[in-house]
């Protein structure tokens, strides 16, 4: 050991256990947005709200307008992050668990058969959507979990791989 390893904090990550992969799925079934972050054209984060939902099966969906920028910016760069977790109305934000996710992103055809039913399935719980759905310029997309960092609360960090959030 350096002096300068000598000097740093090890980094308080706890042995993820069943425990922590069921929060971790259980704050992805919750919610119904989400923050992504993805590459600009200069290389740099950008960052922005999105809906988001989880189907029957299990797959991470957006519905996103292919005239917004991080539409653009995902077909370039596929790689993207998710910060999964509503902070509570009351009390410190950062004692209530968080996700983030390092996913991959594919974009999915308006044509293809299970277009009407994963269009009736994002309804029921995205109702509001329903104005604008149907928009040539809104499809929805995918994520492939990469690995995940959980913040479960204070003193509670997991880090989580592909096959612990699926």
């Amino acid at each position: 050991m350096n002096d300068e390893t000598a000097t740093q904090p090890s980094f308080p990550l706890r042995e993820t256990d069943d425990d922590a992969r069921q929060l971790a799925r259980q704050l992805i079934g919750d919610v119904r947005h989400a923050a992504l972050a993805v590459l600009d054209e200069n290389g740099a984060p950008a960052v922005t709200r999105i809906a988001f939902g989880v189907e029957s099966d299990g797959t991470m969906v957006s519905l996103i307008s292919d005239l917004s920028a991080h539409a653009k910016r995902l077909k370039a760069h596929p790689r993207c992050g998710l910060l999964i977790g509503d902070p509570p109305q009351k009390g410190d934000p950062l004692a209530f668990p968080r996700l983030s996710l390092a996913a991959e992103v594919r974009f999915l055809s308006r044509d293809d058969p299970s277009h009407s039913a994963r269009r009736d399935e994002w309804l029921k719980t995205h109702p509001k959507s329903a104005l604008y759905i149907d928009f040539s310029d809104f499809n929805f997309i995918a994520f492939t979990p990469l690995h995940g960092d959980l913040n479960g609360g204070f003193g509670k960090a997991y880090h989580l791989t592909r096959a612990d959030l699926i």
